[in-house]
């Protein structure tokens, strides 16, 4: 890189299959979707290769993980033939075969050593969703950064939907107060969720006192979860989140297991699909942090954490508990439960 000349018209073009989790293209790459790079990042699946396809044999039949990944992305039966012919040609490996034949940079960089808290499954169905209509209140998360490598990330949630997700670099506390003010005056949502962890002390601060303290939520990602702790079956405290943020992403979580929809975007997937976890010695669960993914090469999953923050409700309730807490008889929330 050193030897190419930074004249205008100059263009540098790294091609290669992805090979392995976390290796320094796969660094590049996750870098350069956050926009922490000069790099834009140019992804293109096997399906757009008119070539990849095979005439189906009259006794074709799909199976059933065969018809939803046709589903999922728009393929026919021919180009679900070819797959099938390709995975068997390779000794059956159907890891394998999404590493070195992806439909998204997820399979690109497949990894058995990496367990992801949200699968790439999971993901990929809520980015296909196509029929789920955002509706009720409108719940705005925002996971703010100063004016280093993170960007502040703001994420709006509606219902089954989280409707779109904003990153925006290099801003500081008071044009991020100042950016959340203008959501708040255009869009009306009902919450807005800040961690409040760095940076966003400030903006929380600057909101309330422009009088929006009634909408403002400070959550703090490292502190206790507002749910209880299960109980086993001496009546002890068992397991459950560890902090805030694993209680979050836990809600945002369940929320996937069902029907719901999320922009289709690869900069969110990679993002919801690159923290890892663990369960600490009394069963609690643990997320990844920030600073161990930046030592493993990965960038801040700022747009992740700004859904999850969507999610800072019992269940991932669309209602907030401030306001569900003002009703005195119990309400029916679709597909939620009863609270």
């Amino acid at each position: 890189m050193q030897t190419i000349p930074d004249l205008d018209g100059t263009e540098v073009i790294l091609e290669t299959t992805g090979n392995q989790f976390g290796d320094e293209f796969h660094s590049l790459w996750r870098r350069s979707q956050a926009g922490e790079t000069a790099f834009l990042p140019v992804f293109l699946p096997w399906s757009i290769d008119p070539m990849y396809r095979k005439p189906v044999p009259d006794d074709f039949k799909m199976t059933s993980e065969e018809a939803e990944i046709a589903e999922v992305h728009s393929l026919d039966a021919g180009q679900i033939f070819w797959r099938r012919s390709k995975i068997a040609e390779i000794g059956g490996s159907v890891d394998y075969f999404k590493r070195e034949y992806p439909l998204t940079p997820d399979e690109a960089f497949m990894a058995s050593s990496f367990d992801s808290f949200i699968t790439a499954d999971l993901v990929m169905r809520a980015r296909k969703v196509k029929d789920i209509e955002p509706y009720g209140p409108l719940i705005v998360g925002v996971d703010p950064a100063g004016k280093g490598a993170d960007s502040t990330a703001i994420a709006w949630r509606q219902g089954h939907s989280i409707v779109k997700i904003e990153k925006r670099h290099g801003l500081d506390t008071m044009e991020v107060a100042g950016l959340v003010a203008k959501i708040i005056r255009d869009d009306k949502p009902i919450k807005v969720n800040i961690d409040v962890g760095g940076l966003g002390v400030g903006v929380a601060d600057r909101l309330e006192e422009q009088g929006y303290g009634g909408i403002i939520s400070r959550v703090n990602f490292g502190g206790k979860p507002v749910e209880p702790p299960a109980l086993d079956e001496n009546g002890k405290p068992a397991g459950g989140p560890a902090n805030r943020r694993a209680e979050m992403w836990a809600n945002l979580k369940t929320a996937l297991q069902g029907r719901f929809s999320i922009p289709d975007s690869d900069s969110l997937h990679a993002d919801l699909c690159s923290v890892g976890y663990k369960f600490m010695s009394d069963g609690k669960l643990l997320l990844e942090a920030k600073a161990d993914m930046k030592r493993r090469g990965m960038p801040s999953p700022d747009e992740a954490d700004a859904v999850a923050l969507c999610f800072s409700e019992p269940n991932g309730s669309p209602i907030p508990r401030s306001i569900a807490s003002n009703f005195n008889r119990k309400i029916e929330l679709p597909n939620y439960g009863v609270y």
